[in-house]
């Protein structure tokens, strides 16, 4: 164990997510981190925390793997210093995972082998794992393209309307475009279901779709899971948080924009076991929604690394990079799981729109109610307003990039049936 060892973290990325953990570094150890992206998005730029350098194609091979060779190689080659990779998007968490072999010869990577990489991000061998692990999900069809007649599926669907419809290849989804695409769709009819599932397979897309039993109830039944398991698959730090509003638009819907803490010792217990009997490693994030029709708290998804509203977690006293830093860089011992305990004096809200849309938008219940009074105790935070990181140019910009969102909550929200 040696907490004077020098290290880079080295960001994958460049959006909220990449900014979150940037924070994260600079407040518990003053970092500057160094990021890699394709692009420049708007969360991180004109940034004190972060340097983001811009690789035209570097989200893809053989791009990603020649660069981060020539990285390696010419640029973090000091042996007194440890380069530590952290993912912030799927197709980054892939990557890594693909090449972990190579790459760490040069970096450290806390990451599954691809092969269990593979497994998990399928939504359709994720809910085989979830069968053979006992962990509850929603009733599910698994369609794929032979399964369609004149772009019509052949059969009934084993649910009722309305149906959750959703890519089980997220990273494939990315590169697809046609009329009316969303990141996941709610369809209330049968012909709007095989209008919706017809564009799809003529746009191009190959792998399944995933048809899902709809679980009524609006956001504040959702909940999101942030975990940190260390190299000897040992969980570190559990966090749940309790979303009460999500982004209503195509293109990012189902993104949280506001996140109570939370805490429930049945799932802590649940996900806990299986990331331990799976021999898990790396960061993990989780989403999950309450069924009131039964009672269980309902898993949809696994990604293999922390979420882009992750943020919430280190807001509330358990800083991210910590746990990632102590574990594979000063290999401090493991001795406990924190656990996020959502104590009442404690908590904060995290909130990634502005004020005014969160209490216009979100429903109208007792959870609004506690998280109206932790704005009025000024106990709330978002991830991109850090006061250790404010130029004018940047304070004008995130400022602009949160107004956004009162055009796009009045164009695409309405309020689910509860």
């Amino acid at each position: 164990m040696n907490k004077q060892q020098k290290f880079v973290p080295i960001l994958l990325g460049s959006d909220i997510n990449v900014y979150g953990m940037a924070r994260s570094f600079h407040e518990a150890y003053g970092l500057v981190s160094e990021a890699y992206a394709g692009l420049q998005l708007a969360p991180t730029k004109h940034s004190k925390i972060v340097n983001v350098h811009t690789i035209t194609g570097f989200d893809k091979d053989p791009v990603f793997i020649e660069e981060m060779r020539k990285l390696g190689k010419e640029k973090y080659n000091d042996p007194d210093t440890k380069y530590l990779v952290i993912a912030c998007g799927d197709g980054y968490a892939e990557l890594v995972s693909l090449h972990k072999e190579e790459l760490s010869e040069w970096f450290i990577c806390p990451y599954v082998d691809f092969t269990m990489l593979e497994q998990l991000i399928s939504k359709v061998s994720f809910y085989e794992i979830c069968e053979t692990y006992q962990l509850p999900y929603p009733k599910t069809l698994i369609i794929r393209e032979g399964m369609l007649e004149n772009g019509r599926l052949k059969q009934d669907l084993p649910f009722k309307f309305p149906v959750a419809l959703k890519p089980a290849n997220s990273v494939e989804w990315l590169s697809v475009d046609f009329e009316g695409r969303k990141k996941a769709f709610i369809i209330d009819t049968r012909e709007e279901f095989d209008t919706i599932l017809g564009r799809i397979y003529q746009a191009g897309y190959k792998s399944e779709m995933i048809a899902q039993d709809f679980i009524p109830g609006d956001d504040s039944n959702m909940r999101v899971l942030n975990a940190y398991v260390d190299q000897q698959h040992q969980v570190r730090m559990m966090c749940l948080g309790h979303p009460l509003l999500e982004d209503p638009s195509p293109e990012a819907i189902g993104n949280y924009v506001a996140i109570m803490p939370d805490y429930n010792e049945k799932i802590y217990h649940t996900i806990q076991s299986f990331l331990e009997k799976i021999e898990y490693t790396g960061f993990a994030n989780f989403d999950m929604k309450y069924d009131p029709r039964d009672g269980e708290y309902k898993l949809f998804e696994i990604n293999l690394r922390q979420g882009r509203s992750s943020f919430f977690v280190t807001l509330n006293g358990l800083n991210l990079a910590k746990f990632v830093t102590e574990d594979r860089v000063f290999e401090v011992p493991f001795s406990e799981t924190i656990y996020g305990k959502a104590k009442a004096d404690t908590a904060m809200l995290w909130m990634g729109v502005p004020k005014e849309v969160f209490v216009k938008y979100a429903r109208n219940n007792e959870d609004k109610q506690k998280a109206l009074d932790l704005i009025e105790k000024n106990k709330w935070g978002t991830t991109v307003f850090y006061k250790q990181d404010m130029s004018p140019m940047r304070w004008l910009l995130m400022k602009y990039m949160f107004s956004k969102y009162k055009g796009r909550f009045d164009l695409f929200f309405k309020e689910k049936e509860g």
